[in-house]
């Protein structure tokens, strides 16, 4: 059994460091002991093989590394993965203040379709501003349309047909809804970038197969404003989850924004001298929207009692490191909690949180707001799109209906008789 000595030297001090920033971050006492564990380990490694200030980089780091995973003692597989986990964190530390190069991967040469692969995703990011789900399943469908047409060597974009297009919308068909919009759309976005950036003589966004789709005839989902509050209030507990959520739900309910928006809010986009918000929105659209009283009152209760960590987005996890959220997915399951607190039957079967914004929408028409100041509160492009809402103006769409021909007929020959 050998005997434990207790590390000294240079990289002593970053190991306090490191317990002292998870400290602030509000790590268990638990979690605390293990990552002191794994970083002991690397400085024991350090000591050992008399490594000095500013030698730790490259393969003598990698062979440090691994002799600080031979070293561990845990019979458990979770745990020998959570102390891995662990000792790459506290190298990422090093890493961070300069004391501590990782190896760098071997340069090799990128082949056709990785640099097709960048130059399309770079193109979906910077040009178009999709987000970051939208651009894996745009390059998702790429990569498909590749092997589909060329195999695993990419060849001569310049000779993709409209027939392939036609063949590989045919093979998508049989995996999927007959009526998926999301193949054909996925699709003419790509043949836009490589007829844009010159891989393909024609553009072939015409050649491809519109799916066929009757028209909408079922009117947008929406909640009583009764229900909405219900909802909101449900969320409402005094802890910080409670606190978060209830100031996300505001934040949906009164100013009617998407998930991805909500969670991309940071704490720098707020005015509070000015009562606004920014809104990051979709395609790298900006708009900066009045804030209402109730709502930054929300947000400043959850700032000051319930959000921890040193993440400049607003609405973070509330476990440690308190990371910001990945997806605008979580929202849903807040609402689905909601629901089942508050016992209130979802208008859909699809639970999502852009429900509150056709019940803002629909509030809002209900009380008089025209189609124009609708699309402002939304943020719509086109004016198509808040035009949907026109269903549930009922005395709107009356005033719009031409008259019968047989009561155009009455109404002349009554002018007829008069005369």
């Amino acid at each position: 059994m050998t005997r434990k000595t207790k590390t000294t030297g240079w990289i002593e001090p970053h190991r306090h460091r490191f317990q002292k920033a998870l400290t602030a971050q509000g790590y268990t006492v638990g979690s605390l002991r293990t990552y002191d564990g794994a970083a002991r380990l690397l400085c024991r490694q350090v000591e050992r093989r008399g490594i000095a200030k500013g030698q730790l980089t490259g393969a003598t780091l990698a062979k440090a590394r691994a002799g600080a995973l031979a070293d561990m003692n845990q019979k458990s597989l979770d745990h020998r993965r959570y102390s891995k986990y662990c000792i790459d964190r506290f190298i990422d530390a090093l890493v961070e203040v300069g004391v501590a190069e990782r190896p760098k991967p071997k340069a090799r040469k990128s082949t056709p379709i990785e640099r097709l692969h960048a130059e399309y995703e770079s193109y979906l990011r910077e040009q178009r501003g999709l987000a970051d789900t939208s651009i894996q399943q745009c390059l998702w469908f790429l990569n498909r349309f590749i092997k589909f047409r060329f195999g695993n060597r990419l060849g001569s974009l310049d000779a993709v047909t409209p027939k392939d297009i036609t063949d590989f919308m045919r093979k998508l068909r049989s995996g999927s809804a007959p009526r998926d919009k999301t193949p054909p759309s996925h699709l003419r976005t790509l043949f836009r970038f490589l007829f844009w950036s010159g891989k393909t003589k024609r553009d072939l966004v015409a050649s491809i197969p519109r799916m066929a789709a009757p028209p909408k005839s079922t009117m947008p989902r929406y909640l009583k404003p009764d229900e909405i509050d219900k909802l909101v209030d449900a969320t409402w507990a005094e802890t910080p989850v409670g606190r978060r959520n209830y100031a996300m739900f505001m934040v949906l309910a009164r100013l009617g924004l998407r998930a991805p928006e909500v969670i991309a809010i940071r704490l720098d986009d707020i005015d509070w001298r000015n009562s606004t918000i920014l809104i990051r929105g979709k395609g790298k659209r900006h708009d900066r929207m009045p804030l209402p009283g109730d709502v930054g009152a929300a947000i400043v209760d959850y700032i000051k009692n319930g959000r921890r960590g040193t993440s400049r987005t607003l609405f973070v996890s509330s476990k440690p490191p308190h990371k910001p959220f990945t997806g605008g997915a979580v929202l849903n399951e807040f609402l689905i909690q909601a629901f089942e607190a508050t016992g209130i039957v979802p208008p859909q079967k699809h639970i999502g949180s852009h429900l509150f914004r056709h019940s803002l929408a629909t509030n809002l028409l209900r009380k008089g707001a025209s189609f124009d100041e609708i699309g402002d509160v939304l943020r719509h492009r086109a004016r198509a799109t808040t035009m949907i809402y026109a269903r549930h103006d009922i005395d709107a769409l009356r005033s719009l209906a031409p008259a019968w021909p047989s009561e155009i007929r009455a109404a002349r020959a009554s002018k007829e008789a008069r005369a």
